[in-house]
């Protein structure tokens, strides 16, 4: 493994980065026990390897449970975790989750979602509204949990004001329920609801949601359907990057590093019943996205846009507004976009060499 790659070939500098960014609020898992839903996709490998390294670094004693539809797998890339003491695999769907499983445990972060393998608009629906209904059910029933984080999603909102500003918490648009495609966004808006029922009927239960929109770091997938993923690697290797549409839909996106770290503050300081987007500041459109790729690693290939704007066409855009987690928890991004593009990369480099 190269000298530069920690924990779960996480970077080292982005390892100590969070640790320290974190700080204090460590202290609240000192002698803990955390369930993780989730733990072995692009965030939760980031949440796993961050926990381990605070865990070692800092003497927490704590213990994670990470749910895993297939753990074997995992291990076999990391095996290092095998023989590690403070995490317990729990193997099953977070869909056919036993209540009774939970355990003692006083947070846990609900992230199961799979949208990277092919799954159906009707998989995706089930994992958001079943799984997150499995979760809480074993909080309803006994467990110790005190506090949970809820990763949702930036889809709830649907497509967003019309005039592409930054899209506001209270924002009250959603997703078209015609649509299959809509299954994601309106599955995350049946998991927050559920979530807001389980802490009525039980005050004592906190639950924060993170509203996720656009990331990019190591082990995002570069061969899937992430728009930044697929131009790093094209810039990599120095190929043409195409665009199958105008290029015209604004994103922004936020360093795993800065995310992971907005994470485990909500999941400590975030207050119940409430809801925060976390994503990057600076906007940008697709097709200005690829040239910025393309210029930042020095690719030699070409922008190729396949369709031409209608003058007629609505903008979309798929921003957020960060203006209340700066505000109520001090947030705000530190890793800028062209450093996140090459850490990225350097990433992917590094860990094809080893």
């Amino acid at each position: 493994m190269h000298k530069d790659l920690s924990i779960l070939r996480l970077p080292t500098e982005d390892l100590d980065w969070v640790l320290n960014a974190v700080g204090a609020r460590w202290e609240s898992l000192r002698g803990e026990r955390l369930l993780l839903t989730g733990g072995t996709g692009f965030i939760g490998k980031w949440l796993l390897g961050t926990f381990l390294h605070a865990n070692h670094r800092l003497g927490l004693s704590a213990e994670i449970a990470v749910l895993s539809r297939r753990p074997e797998k995992f291990l076999a890339e990391f095996p290092e975790l095998r023989k590690s003491s403070d995490v317990t695999w729990l193997s099953g769907d977070v869909r056919d989750f036993e209540p009774d499983a939970a355990g003692d445990y006083k947070f846990a972060i609900h992230a199961a979602t799979d949208v990277v393998a092919p799954s159906t608009p009707s998989e995706i629906l089930d994992s958001c509204a079943i799984g997150t209904r499995r979760i809480l059910d074993s909080m309803m029933r006994g467990s110790s949990v005190r506090r949970m984080l809820l990763l949702s999603s930036g889809a709830v909102y649907g497509n967003g004001p019309p005039d592409t500003r930054s899209i506001r918490e209270d924002w009250l648009g959603a997703p078209d329920p015609l649509t299959p495609n809509s299954a994601y966004g309106e599955g995350k808006r049946i998991s927050e609801i559920l979530c807001a029922m389980a802490t009525s009927m039980r005050p004592s239960l906190e639950i924060s949601i993170a509203r996720c929109f656009a990331f990019v770091g190591p082990h995002l997938p570069l061969d899937k359907h992430f728009a930044i993923g697929n131009f790093i690697d094209a810039a990599m290797h120095s190929k043409d990057i195409s665009i199958q549409g105008d290029g015209t839909p604004l994103r922004s996106y936020l360093y795993a590093a800065d995310l992971t770290h907005w994470l485990w503050t909500m999941l400590f300081k975030a207050p119940s019943g409430r809801a925060y987007n976390v994503g990057g500041a600076e906007k940008l459109s697709i097709g200005e996205l690829a040239y910025r790729v393309n210029h930042t690693l020095g690719g030699a290939g070409e922008i190729k846009i396949a369709q031409v704007p209608r003058p007629d066409a609505v903008l979309q855009a798929y921003v957020p507004s960060l203006d209340r987690i700066a505000a109520e928890l001090g947030l705000v991004p530190s890793i800028g976009l062209d450093e996140a593009i090459l850490r990225t990369a350097r990433w992917a480099e590094r860990a094809l060499n080893d």
